[in-house]
């Protein structure tokens, strides 16, 4: 669902928070400028390696697809 909505308005957010400082935070507003599958696989399983030292991201589902998306950042904020 959350593609579907990126493909019809790729205005998107992200927001950053700092676990050890409530006050410290990054906030990013943009547009999603590229959409692919291309490296998305490689991607998650690079994360799983960094995060939980497996070399293959342990939850991929049947059939599941990922998705890279690359974000044109057209406002950036930050505190702390």
């Amino acid at each position: 669902m959350k593609d579907k909505n990126i493909r019809r308005d790729p205005r998107v957010g992200i927001d950053i928070l700092d676990p050890d400082n409530p006050y410290r935070h990054l906030s990013i507003r943009g547009r999603v400028v590229e959409i692919t599958e291309k490296g998305a696989d490689e991607h998650i399983d690079k994360l799983a390696k960094k995060y939980t030292g497996l070399d293959k991201y342990a939850h991929r589902g049947p059939g599941e697809v990922r998705v890279l998306y690359k974000i044109e950042p057209e406002h950036i904020y930050s505190m702390g």
